[in-house]
């Protein structure tokens, strides 16, 4: 009786190191295959390298705290230019001013230095002008078209609606590929309210030269400024002459009359008396 008691324990006992046996090398098997598949993936996305990004999103002006930035991992071989890898880089040591927000960072993007300000550096038009540029506003009422997705950073050509000396109302294109630095949108109703991203600008800054300026101070004063948004990977600016008056846009072609050639009449002047007649004669040349 306990010989067959025996058997059975020890038949259990192989049973349960073979199907711990079979497990293992099931388990060992599926790591295996894993980590392959990782090492694949690290072949291809190259290494990761942290960098700091906002965790929530933040708005033109915002100051930039150490509360609002967290560590995500980004492919060292794409990473955009301007990313900081070092709480010290975003914050140096020894400056306890903040940083500001120039342009709008959605949450979990990739802190930018073109994006913000320097420590202590106010978030003003100034600081996102380069050298020898100056910024102008431009006043519009269009409440439909492109402006309502104008945002800083894109760019636009600008067009001036206005009467030539001769009384005719042309479109011209005056300025090309201006960098915008600022949208002026109306504030929200309600103060508890965000700006609408969308909502028809009342004005736009843009940077440019001291001569576009006057250009554009001009054209705001003697017509109406209207602008049109630029492809973003558009390199070259346009270089052609655009002007369209209300005859070009509809097709209509003027014609001159031809001018009508009088006859030359050669007179000569006689006096009879007291009065003087004037006679045809042959002209001679």
């Amino acid at each position: 009786m306990m010989r067959t008691v025996f058997i059975a324990f020890l038949a259990l006992g192989l049973a349960l190191a073979g199907f711990a046996v079979h497990m293992a090398q099931n388990y060992i098997g599926q790591t295996q295959a894993k980590l392959v598949q990782e090492q694949k993936l690290r072949a291809k996305t190259g290494p990761l390298v942290e960098v700091y990004a906002v965790n929530k999103p933040l708005n033109y002006g915002d100051p930039l705290t150490k509360d609002d930035l967290q560590l995500v991992y980004l492919q060292e071989s794409a990473l955009p230019e301007g990313v900081f890898k070092s709480e010290e880089e975003v914050f140096p040591e020894g400056v306890d001013k903040p940083r500001f927000v120039l342009r709008q960072i959605e949450k979990f993007e990739p802190v930018l230095a073109v994006k913000v300000t320097a420590p202590g550096e106010a978030a003003g038009l100034t600081g996102m002008l380069a050298e020898g540029e100056r910024a102008f506003t431009i006043k519009f009422d269009d409440t439909s078209g492109a402006s309502r997705y104008l945002q800083p950073g894109n760019r636009v050509d600008v067009y001036w609606t206005g009467r030539t000396d001769a009384g005719m109302e042309v479109t011209q294109l005056i300025e090309t590929s201006l960098s915008i630095i600022a949208v002026d949108r109306p504030d929200p109703k309600n103060a508890d309210e965000k700006p609408n991203m969308n909502s028809a600008p009342k004005a736009m800054t843009v940077a440019a030269s001291p001569a576009q300026v006057a250009r554009l101070a001009q054209g705001q004063a003697t017509g109406q400024l209207s602008v049109s948004l630029v492809a973003h990977n558009e390199a070259a600016a346009a270089t052609d002459v655009i002007e369209v008056d209300g005859n070009s846009l509809l097709g209509i072609v003027t014609q001159t009359a031809a001018p009508v050639e009088t006859q030359k009449v050669c007179t000569i002047r006689t006096r009879k008396g007291a009065e003087v007649v004037e006679i045809p004669i042959p002209c001679t040349n």
